[in-house]
């Protein structure tokens, strides 16, 4: 073993521990079982087999265990943005893309194809940019990796100027923050702006984080360590306290993340400001919004509708192979073309076959599911399925590269338009674009939705 190293030999691993024994001990606490002169018996935590504890300070180490549960904090609501509530809807066996017969691929094909007559598929490209990046993009010492980040940042930042987002007296919530960079380019482009608050939802803990940088008093970072399918953000005690407008962001949010974050923002916490939790929260919102209004420049349309507690939404979309029929928000826009979860459940994996499979050199990936601004040169959650997951290899005799990519394509557009149905119905002016090349990210769609001034809500019966 290493000098001051414990010397108990990892099998498993082919090396000594290294961990540091206590003063006088040849091994850790782990391993102080080995000790000749220490006849404690340790057991395995009931908390986490993963390691060890002494039989008789177990309870005390229950106490302290990492692994122990924590108390929930007051934004945590069990299963509050998880959608269906019907298990009845769900199939109970899911067959594998690849076990099915060539007509029945070819019949889910059609039906695609069918369900997909009258939408708008070919997108708009708005790639746009923004000052507050134009240092940072012109930096010679960005790799090509950072370089494609800040190219997206700055087009989702230059997007969201140009839907008047970016204002004062503000909440803006990244939802898969990871390092948190989004938050941080908007935090810059506000630099003049008081009254701005973040709210970085991630679920894991996350290293190398940028918060530390923001000291400044006029804008507020907090980080919100939570699944968003659990998260009710009228709880967050800075938006149960000022009310804020809420701007929804975030940069590459995977699968069944977006139809939770949607469902966050214009079920739970909308729901709560329009009055139905408690009566006196339209009048605060509405003051908030009527405060950030007359900051819009002149002539500006006016996109950000005054009595909505959500001031907008700005999503790069992406991994729709990792949706779920339980979560997604257009299951209504599904049922109304004659499809349904089976057919959802082969179009997010024929998703897939957009991104995936389609060339030998992008075979890695990152498993990341909601973070962004990896360590590694690969662009987050694009090439996540292998080639098996995406389709069988009888398929290449079948169908080709081209058929397969178009095909993959075809279902991202199906299942996002049910998403724009959903914003709509919720009171949303909502578009689907490009906003960056292909080559610097193959998910290079932007979802935006705005407040729709004109909407008139269905009459409930």
């Amino acid at each position: 073993p290493e000098p001051g190293r414990c010397a108990h030999f990892v099998l498993r691993k082919k090396r000594f521990c290294r961990m540091m024994p206590a003063p006088g001990r040849r091994f850790c606490g782990e391993h102080g079982h080995e000790e000749e002169q220490n006849d404690r018996k340790r057991i395995p935590c009931p908390l986490d087999p993963k390691h060890t504890v002494y039989e008789d300070q177990l309870q005390k180490h229950l106490k302290k265990c990492n692994s122990r549960e924590k108390p929930k904090p007051v934004y945590f609501v069990q299963d509050i943005n998880a959608g269906l509530k019907d298990v009845t809807e769900i199939p109970e066996k899911q067959v594998p893309l690849s076990s099915l017969s060539i007509e029945e691929l070819q019949n889910l094909i059609t039906r695609l194809k069918k369900a997909s007559n009258g939408l708008e598929l070919h997108l708009k490209e708005q790639i746009l940019s923004h000052q507050a990046l134009q240092e940072a993009l012109s930096d010679s010492k960005n790799g090509e990796s950072a370089f494609k980040h800040l190219k997206q940042q700055a087009s989702i930042l230059g997007n969201m100027e140009k839907l008047h987002l970016l204002g004062p007296g503000r909440c803006f919530v990244e939802f898969g923050a990871g390092r948190g960079k989004l938050s941080h380019w908007v935090d810059i482009a506000l630099e003049n702006v008081e009254s701005v608050q973040f709210l970085l939802v991630e679920r894991a803990t996350t290293r190398f984080k940028v918060d530390g940088k923001h000291k400044r008093s006029d804008s507020v970072f907090e980080r919100l360590q939570v699944d968003i399918q659990h998260l009710c953000l009228n709880k967050v005690p800075v938006l149960e306290k000022k009310k804020l407008p809420v701007v929804g962001i975030g940069k590459h949010l995977c699968g069944a993340a977006t139809d939770l974050a949607l469902r966050c923002l214009l079920e739970s916490y909308t729901a709560c400001c329009d009055g139905k939790d408690e009566e006196p929260a339209p009048k605060r919102c509405r003051a908030a919004q009527t405060e950030v209004a007359p900051h819009k420049s002149a002539g500006n349309e006016s996109t950000t509708e005054d009595h909505k507690p959500v001031a907008g939404i700005v999503i790069a979309l992406c991994c729709h192979h990792k949706c779920d029929w339980t979560h997604y928000v257009g299951r209504k826009f599904f049922k109304s073309v004659g499809l349904g979860p089976v057919e959802f459940h082969y179009f997010q994996r024929m998703s897939s076959w957009a991104t995936c499979g389609m060339q030998e050199t992008r075979s890695k990936s990152s498993t990341s599911e909601d973070g962004e601004d990896q360590t590694n040169d690969t662009e987050e959650h694009e090439h996540t399925l292998s080639r098996t997951a995406s389709g069988p290899d009888t398929l290449q005799g079948i169908l080709s590269v081209e058929e397969r990519k178009e095909i993959g394509c075809l279902c991202k557009r199906l299942i996002d338009h049910g998403r724009i149905e959903y914003l709509q119905q919720q009171g949303y002016k909502a578009a689907l674009q490009y906003y960056t090349e292909s080559a610097v990210s193959l998910e290079n769609v932007l979802l935006t939705a705005v407040p729709n001034p004109s909407f008139i809500p269905e009459p409930t019966i």
